[in-house]
């Protein structure tokens, strides 16, 4: 197969998989994949997932793979955070919560970390539309509990203050009621002792 027709059947895909692959081009020679890194025209992400070497990378495209290299995954903890405003610097990883263990990749594409939460914990995401495509990212009132959740150290106001969280924004964006019924579902209680920290110190600050 010649590399301009694979091209223009794929430059669609912001990352593709040997499943996607053999879906457009049955009977599709694998070997190809490894010549065409070979010269520099595609990079491997992980097994079996790869992306055109000229793919711009930008946040939403960063969502988007980790989405999909590690299935079922949404973007969460400190990612979302950055993404909401919720802390003052950029996350240099995109961080994830996973029902599958958790994970690590370094890629060409950049570092993809996934934190296991268990399934019934697997909720508190929205789909966002990028391109004709969508990728998962925690409301901001789960990504707070999402790192509560897995956080036991935070154990005082002072460990909330210590994480320098922008108090203001997250008063501005997140939705007491609906936090509230998502602590009400989980009940856990060590959660619960770590929220009315939170809960405190914003109502404090409001």
């Amino acid at each position: 197969m010649k590399y301009i027709i694979f091209r223009q059947k794929m430059k669609s895909f912001p990352i593709f998989s040997v499943r996607e692959i053999e879906k457009q081009f049955p009977g599709f020679d694998r070997r190809r994949l490894i010549e065409w890194q070979k010269i520099g025209y595609i990079q491997k992400v992980r097994n079996r997932y790869y992306c055109f070497t000229d793919q711009l990378i930008e946040k939403q495209y960063l969502f988007y793979v980790a989405n999909q290299i590690y299935c079922p995954s949404y973007v969460s903890l400190e990612t979302a955070f950055a993404h909401y405003g919720f802390i003052p610097e950029g996350v240099f990883q995109t961080i994830s919560c996973s029902s599958l263990k958790s994970q690590r990749f370094e890629t060409p594409r950049g570092t993809f970390v996934y934190r296991h939460l268990k399934r019934m914990m697997f909720f508190g995401y929205r789909l966002v539309p990028w391109r004709q495509y969508h990728f998962a990212l925690a409301e901001p009132e789960k990504a707070l509990i999402d790192y509560l959740y897995l956080n036991p150290d935070v154990r005082g106001v002072e460990d909330i203050e210590a994480l320098r969280w922008n108090i203001f924004s997250i008063n501005e964006q997140v939705d007491r009621k609906k936090l509230n019924a998502y602590e009400m579902y989980i009940a856990s209680p060590a959660l619960s002792k770590r929220l009315l920290l939170l809960k405190e110190l914003l109502d404090v600050k409001a």
